[in-house]
C-alpha cells in the first residue's frame, strides 16, 4: 500500500514499518539534489512536523513526517549519492523507515488518484 502526503512525501507500508521518500513531482520541483540531511536513527517524529531537509541547487526544503513514530533506518546511500533522490525518488532514493505508533494516521493520507489530482492542481 502506497499513500501520499499533501506535502509531497510518499509512504509505503509493510506491517508497522513505513518507508518514506519524496515524490517524483517533489524532486522535479526541487531540481538537482546536492545534500540530504538525514535524521538520527531512533529519532521520534510527529506527523506533520519537519524532521529532516533536502538541499538542492535551488533551495533547502523541509521534509515533513507523514506518520508519527520512530526512525528505525535511514538510507545511508544518500550521504554519498544524494542524486538518487532525483534518479529514483520512489525507489532507491527512499529517505527513512519509520516504525509507526498509530497506523490510523494512514487514513489521512491521499491515495494515488487523489495525489495525482493534487499535483495537477499545483501544476
Amino acid at each position: 500500500m502506497k499513500k501520499y502526503a499533501k506535502t509531497h512525501e510518499w509512504v509505503k507500508v509493510d506491517g508497522k514499518i513505513a518507508t518514506v521518500g519524496i515524490t517524483n513531482f517533489a524532486q522535479d520541483k526541487l531540481g538537482d539534489v546536492v545534500y540530504v540531511d538525514l535524521p538520527q536513527v531512533g529519532k521520534e517524529v510527529k506527523k506533520g512536523t519537519a524532521f529532516m531537509s533536502i538541499e538542492s541547487v535551488k533551495a533547502a526544503s523541509d521534509i515533513y513526517a507523514p506518520v508519527s513514530g520512530k526512525v528505525v533506518q535511514v538510507n545511508t546511500k544518500l550521504n554519498d549519492q544524494p542524486e538518487l533522490v532525483n534518479k529514483d525518488p520512489e525507489g532507491e532514493g527512499w529517505l527513512v523507515k519509520i516504525e509507526m505508533v498509530n497506523q490510523a494516521e494512514l487514513n489521512d493520507l491521499l491515495d494515488e488518484e487523489a495525489y495525482k489530482k493534487l499535483c495537477e492542481e499545483e501544476g
